[in-house]
């Protein structure tokens, strides 16, 4: 045991910086473990000045000097961020209040249908089966208005902390692209002057991470915005908020897709019953998660990293049992770094290849 714990070290950590590296990676968590929470703006900023980092390197390539493409970026976002805030923001909060309020109709219709089922197909349901389900679902409904209820007013401190948090991430966006080279080589500051590995690393990394989260910004506004177009052309009720989760749902591959498909499926069905409307939105809704899969994932991520979906969902459980909300937003770009990594860490015989 002792000559093969010996053989993994000399692979894997006789390099001085791959030692220094593991101490880095070992800080880096237990700060995201202790202070993820406190810390999630900084990292939604981080997300949102790679892409719009990649949008003044365009201008940069187009000849654009670097300081101008780095304000143009900034306008751009900013006014991005300003319309998305008063724009479809105060839009998307008017459809949620409709469709809450529109819920408990939709409840008791869906019960009506579920009366019926022991009729229609007895073989599979008996009226007990129905009423145990009708029971629960009329309990599950009972405990979330009072949870709403009591939220009501607790949620004063949280919604405070997003009026700061909208204020403080475009701030930091734009001093991260500001003062990007003054950023990095501050932290460069505390590392060896001669670090040809984890250079190599932390190209691969900035490379991977660039690469996913620009894929990403792009998939999620060209998915969000032609679901909101199909579903507003069939006059869905709620396009906006539909399409809005429909975006948002790429960030988390194959499980976001299967939940945000009941929604849709659901505000479609109590809107038009089972009617040829109906089979024309979901078959469209279904047409565009077809494509996106099957077209755009590949034309947008060909140089990046490929996870399995065995890794999505271990990423998506892990993170998302350690931060909550804010772990399953970030756990497909941890799990890419965390790839890139593996895939970049030096040993003794890559060492030997390379030279």
């Amino acid at each position: 045991m002792k000559e093969v714990l010996t053989r993994w070290y000399q692979r894997y950590l006789s390099e001085e910086e791959a030692v220094i590296l593991l101490v880095m990676l070992a800080m880096a968590f237990a700060v995201m473990l202790f202070f993820g929470d406190i810390l999630a703006p900084v990292l939604v900023a981080i997300v949102l000045a790679y892409l719009m980092q990649g949008v003044a390197n365009v201008l940069r390539q187009r000849g654009l000097p670097g300081e101008l493409s780095v304000a143009v970026s900034t306008l751009l976002f900013l006014g991005g961020f300003f319309a998305v805030l008063f724009g479809l923001a105060p839009l998307v909060w008017r459809q949620l209040g409709a469709l809450v309020r529109e819920a408990p109709a939709m409840i008791e219709a869906g019960r009506k249908v579920l009366v019926t089922l022991p009729e229609e197909y007895p073989v599979f349901f008996t009226q007990q089966q129905v009423n145990e389900l009708t029971a629960v679902i009329q309990a599950e409904m009972a405990s979330l208005g009072q949870l709403l209820v009591t939220k009501g007013l607790s949620s004063i401190p949280s919604v405070l902390a997003a009026i700061v948090y909208l204020i403080l991430i475009p701030l930091m966006v734009f001093f991260f692209l500001k003062d990007r080279e003054q950023l990095t080589g501050w932290f460069t500051g505390f590392l060896p002057a001669q670090k040809p590995l984890l250079e190599r690393i932390w190209a691969e990394l900035n490379l991977q991470f660039a690469n996913y989260a620009r894929g990403k910004g792009i998939e999620v506004l060209i998915i969000g915005g032609a679901s909101y177009v199909v579903f507003a052309l069939f006059s869905l009720n709620y396009a906006a908020l539909l399409g809005l989760l429909v975006g948002f749902s790429v960030i988390v591959p194959y499980i976001g897709a299967a939940l945000v498909t009941i929604p849709v499926v659901v505000v479609a069905y109590f809107q038009f019953g089972v009617t040829p409307d109906f089979y024309w939105v979901v078959g469209a809704y279904l047409l565009i998660q077809v494509l996106d899969g099957n077209v755009l994932v590949p034309l947008l991520f060909s140089e990046a990293v490929n996870l399995h979906p065995v890794a999505i969902v271990i990423a998506v459980l892990f993170f998302g049992g350690l931060w909550g909300l804010w772990g399953v937003f970030f756990a497909i770009p941890l799990a890419t770094l965390v790839n890139a990594i593996l895939s970049a860490w030096p040993s003794t015989d890559s060492v030997a290849v390379a030279s």
